[in-house]
């Protein structure tokens, strides 16, 4: 992920460093099993990312290399202190299904080029290098299996470690290497070996989540290959990648950070993602004290969904492996609403009205999902529905809202708004 602080500034040099691409040799024709994967991603509208990692040691975020300027000999170093015994894979997968999540993100590789599995290609891993020694994507892997969970893994193009490609973009500047050295193509084969084992050891992988291309712009990344290597090894698995562009061929599809990119500029047509942090970091930060409240965030899931997008929402585990305690509260308070009120986000899709200032609609089969988020009258109109309307109903409590439907619209007289109510939802069902 790109640090919030530096974003502002890197958003104008991206404009020139546009990403190459060779297009295959013939276009990319999905197939059946990944055009079902799309439709059930898209259907899933939540999800947890994990940001994991060796910088988790310093409690500065996951940029703590480059933004403390920790040289790459003494960030090696930290290997021998990462002993994350208190991480459960059971436990982790089974918070992300008691918030109401359907998938899992998990940084495999981030921008420092540590592995968080057993890479065979390359000595820099969890496994290898720490008295830890086991494999976090591994195991939780293995438990997705076991409690039914879709799992995407994240890999960082960018990769400060590897002598092929450090210090290459706009990053990784402060490691000690001239710049623009080592053989490209060869950190690029690097890069297809380690997906090949995460593509090959670890079952059925929902989704390649990648990151770090935007870091330069102006070298071949060799996509065509990549994408036909990952659709080959395993043709349901989904492609989508930060990059901020419109997607890309070869992708399945797209994702934003919620703080610098808004999906609408791009009108997407593949599926949609968009992430969010909990404070205003990706890693675990001991001093980020920022914490949305557990309101927010259920508004911002909400108002993800009535846009058509899934919302992807971040925790960063302390180095021990355990879940801090103001993120526990949130993700539990966000799942005793998703309780109630799951059934308005999760396998809908957005609309049929566009986001207003009071909220946002969803809908799936003949019922449409009224979120009024921000509305403090007691009638609220809507635009035209092109079906007949049958009835309308509290979510909560199934109690009956008057309604009036006319060629003009649907005006709701709504009930009484209790003060700590987030989200008052309302089913309007249609004929047919």
């Amino acid at each position: 992920m790109k640090p919030i602080r530096c974003w502002v500034g890197m958003a104008g040099l991206l404009l020139v460093f546009r990403p190459q691409f060779l297009a295959p040799q013939e276009p990319y024709v999905p197939t059946r099993e990944n055009l079902a994967a799309r439709a059930s991603f898209r259907e899933a509208k939540f999800g947890l990312f994990i940001h994991f990692g060796l910088y988790s040691v310093l409690g500065k975020d996951a940029w703590v290399l480059q933004t403390r300027k920790v040289p790459l000999a003494k960030y090696e170093w930290l290997a021998n202190l990462f002993e994350p015994s208190r991480f459960h894979a059971a436990e982790i997968v089974a918070l992300a299904k008691a918030t109401g999540m359907q998938y899992i993100a998990v940084t495999t590789k981030h921008h420092d080029g540590f592995a968080m599995f057993d890479s065979k290609v390359s000595d820099w891993s969890i496994v290898r290098r720490t008295p830890y020694g086991k494999d976090i994507v591994g195991e939780l892997a293995a438990e997705c299996r076991r409690q039914g969970m879709k799992l995407f893994l994240y890999y960082s193009q960018m990769d400060w470690h590897h002598p092929n490609y450090t210090n290459r973009g706009l990053a990784g500047t402060v490691v000690g290497r001239p710049r623009d050295t080592g053989a490209f193509a060869e950190y690029v084969d690097f890069m297809d070996a380690q997906l090949t084992e995460l593509l090959t050891n670890y079952g059925p992988i929902a989704g390649v989540w990648f990151d770090g291309m935007w870091d330069n712009g102006q070298v071949d990344w060799r996509l065509d290959r990549t994408y036909a290597m990952i659709h080959r090894l395993q043709p349901a698995t989904l492609i989508g990648s930060n990059h901020g562009e419109p997607a890309l061929p070869g992708e399945d599809f797209q994702t934003f950070e919620a703080r610098s990119t808004n999906p609408d500029e791009w009108r997407p047509t593949l599926p949609v993602e968009s992430s969010e942090m909990i404070n205003t970091s990706w890693g675990f930060n001991i001093g980020d004290s920022d914490h949305k409240s557990s309101a927010d965030l259920i508004r911002q899931l909400v108002r993800t969904a009535g846009r058509d997008a899934n919302f992807l929402l971040n925790i960063g585990p302390m180095p021990t492996g355990e879940v801090q305690p103001e993120f526990l509260r949130r993700l539990h308070d966000i799942g005793v609403w998703f309780a109630v009120y799951g059934i308005a986000v999760r396998g809908t899709r957005g609309g049929p009205f566009s986001p207003r200032p009071w909220g946002v609609t969803t809908q799936a089969g003949n019922r449409i999902f009224v979120h009024v988020l921000d509305w403090s009258d007691r009638v609220l109109a809507l635009p035209p529905v092109p079906k007949l309307v049958k009835s309308a109903r509290l979510l909560k409590d199934q109690s009956v809202v008057r309604f009036h439907q006319t060629e003009s619209g649907v005006v709701l007289d709504l009930p009484h708004r209790e003060a700590e109510e987030i989200d008052q939802v309302i089913i309007l069902e249609t004929e047919g």
